[in-house]
């Protein structure tokens, strides 16, 4: 008998909601067949089967929250009778260092019940591993047979392929729990404690109907109470005339009406971030105790208001792609935001983030930044304003835009570099092109 184990789909899920089965008890699994639905802060995602076997019992209904990541969810007949590794979520893509907002390490997977690891169980030529492991590897370029598995019988799982390093001669297994290890409390905290904390606030009872925290509004809390208590950031801001701009707009969308693109403002930005970004390499960074990651690629993340809070899904490799393929991308990736199906690579990592406020009529706000990037850029929205040219008063289009950096990587200096490129290119949008 094997219980099936609530996988961890993020580097940030500690909890998710059971969705759906695809799958009823009586029914046999191979390896790779879908079986569940889980939500999870960001998305949600189809989950495989890693052994073969019966469903001898499903023991979370669908619909339930708040199941903890390594919690039994089924139980398989025919299996190993350790508990088997948490399945793997159906995804191509690793997991990035960091969510935006930056990931929490996470939850640990299941331990070898032996003190030392095993190594990779095999059959014949076979290295045992889970679907998502073999798929990390490739990307990774980690040899299987060279790393250590820590799941049920020697399994390698997720957490192996993440602790290892491509070419390594063997990876270090994840760490086992405590034996003995006491259950954590749990989540909910009783109606009269609830009030009781509610009123040393000053809150008073009956004053208010209290809304439970989901999974993503907890995740956002604490990502942006960790960047803003510990990341030394600064505002950098400066206002761009945007008529050019508009004038180009308009003209490129006569262009693609018959193709069905609509080039948005929000689009030229992310556009110009990316090209700027090229301008101002040492912009397109993030901070690590190991030193200052200079990335290769501008990956602009674009904040999404979605029920619950927030987003940030990516234009991956931004400065190669032109107008309509980033305005193509941003649609789809925006609509399946806040229909919960985006894949974690498509909203995990970036190097730059995009927030813009500029359609709710907020003329100039600060971001929080989206560790572990280096810099957000927070859009206001264009008017028409008074400006002096020579020694005349005009009305031109204008936009105010402000550039969050983390003083670790990013100084006033560069910071403000960086902006007078944004500025240029979004003042004469040809030389986004040129």
């Amino acid at each position: 008998m094997t219980d099936i184990l609530m996988p961890a789909l993020s580097p940030t899920m500690e909890e998710g909601t059971l969705a759906k089965w695809h799958v009823k008890v009586g029914d046999t699994v191979s390896s790779g067949d879908i079986i569940a639905e889980i939500e999870t802060d960001k998305a949600t995602m189809e989950v495989e089967a890693v052994d073969e076997g019966t469903i001898e019992a499903l023991l979370v209904d669908e619909g339930t929250e708040g199941v903890k990541v390594n919690a039994a969810i089924a139980r398989l007949s025919g299996g190993d009778s350790a508990p088997a590794p948490a399945p793997a979520a159906k995804s191509e893509a690793a997991p990035a260092k960091a969510e935006a907002p930056a990931a929490a390490a996470p939850a640990p997977a299941p331990a070898p019940a032996a003190a030392s690891a095993p190594a990779p169980k095999r059959d014949g030529n076979r290295i045992f591993a889970s679907p998502l492991a073999r798929r990390l590897a490739e990307r990774k370029g980690v040899d299987l047979a060279s790393v250590s598995g820590s799941g049920p019988h020697g399994r390698i799982i997720k957490a192996d392929i993440d602790a290892a390093q491509p070419g390594q001669a063997k990876a270090a297994p994840a760490a086992a729990p405590a034996a003995g290890a006491k259950a954590s409390a749990p989540a909910a905290a009783p109606a009269a404690r609830q009030a009781q904390s509610l009123e040393q606030m000053g809150i008073a009872p009956g004053s208010y109907d209290l809304v439970p925290l989901d999974g993503m509004r907890k995740t956002v809390a604490r990502r942006m109470t960790d960047s803003f208590r510990d990341v030394p950031h600064f505002p950098l801001s400066l206002d761009i005339e945007i008529d050019a701009l508009l004038a180009a707009r308009a003209r490129i969308n006569g262009l693609l009406e018959k193709e069905g693109v609509k080039i948005s403002v929000n689009d030229f930005v992310m556009k110009a971030c990316a090209v700027a970004l090229q301008k101002v390499p040492e912009a397109n960074a993030s901070y690590s105790p190991e030193g200052i990651a200079m990335h290769h690629h501008a990956d602009i993340a674009m904040a999404v208001a979605i029920p619950g809070g927030l987003i940030t899904p990516i234009i991956r490799k931004a400065e190669t792609k032109g107008l309509a393929q980033i305005a193509k991308e941003a649609k789809d990736l925006a609509a399946r935001a806040r229909d919960k199906k985006l894949k974690p690579d498509e909203f995990q990592g970036g190097t730059f983030s995009v927030s813009n406020l500029g359609m709710f009529g907020i003329k100039t706000f600060a971001s929080i930044i989206n560790e572990p990037q280096g810099c957000i850029l927070s859009v206001g929205a264009g008017e028409k304003r008074p400006v002096v040219k020579g020694d005349e008063i005009v009305i031109a289009n204008v936009m105010s835009v402000t550039l969050t950096c983390d003083h670790r990587v990013v100084d006033g200096a560069v910071g403000a570099r960086w902006l007078a490129a944004f500025k240029e290119l979004l003042e004469e949008p040809l030389r986004m092109i040129v």
